[in-house]
């Protein structure tokens, strides 16, 4: 378990280097990538979730909420959903995420459609809930290497709940994440 954080502290000092003219050092710190995880402990997800809500203006960043995009793209694809579930029995995850070279809708292209509705508006993307993702085929890494995501010059936040087991970071506390293409903050 990761001792309890200053959610304020840490939410400040990423809105100071996204907000400078230091994003350089996001694609520095990210290996070419230009995404930033904010790590936070499972257990304090609510209160890092608040204080974003508190310091993020509206004119700046949009919050998206991972949980409600899963539940929309549900509700818009039910019937679809409940096809591809007989269908995909062996390979579930493929209606959240389709393969490669496939079009259907899948909640992958939902969220996103919804970081490039972010980066179109000009407000830089944060993403929270990301649980909702886990078990979907859709990993952190998908979302950061997309192409959308790394010729924007505008950086994705995402909240990631994770504790660290020695120098591994931990999704959830279950599942090792990669840190490849993003600048970690904790």
């Amino acid at each position: 378990m990761m001792p309890l954080q200053n959610s304020e502290h840490i939410i400040t000092q990423v809105k100071r280097l996204v907000e400078s003219d230091k994003r350089s050092e996001i694609r520095l710190n990210a290996n070419g990538g230009n995404s930033i995880l904010i790590v936070c402990d499972p257990q304090q997800e609510s209160i890092f979730i608040k204080s974003m809500q508190t310091l993020f203006e509206s004119k700046t960043y949009r919050l998206i909420d991972l949980n409600e995009l899963l539940i929309s793209f549900i509700k818009e694809n039910k019937e679809l959903i409940v096809e591809s579930f007989d269908l995909l029995k062996g390979s579930l995850h493929q209606i959240f995420k389709a393969p490669e070279g496939e079009i259907s809708p899948d909640l992958f292209s939902h969220v996103m459609h919804s970081i490039a509705n972010s980066f179109k508006e000009n407000k830089i993307p944060v993403l929270f809930h990301s649980g909702a993702l886990y078990g979907s085929g859709i990993d952190n890494i998908h979302l950061m290497e997309n192409e959308a995501v790394m010729k924007s010059s505008i950086p994705l936040i995402i909240l990631y709940p994770a504790t660290k087991d020695g120098d591994k970071l931990l999704f959830l506390s279950k599942r090792p994440s990669s840190k490849y293409r993003c600048m970690i903050i904790n």
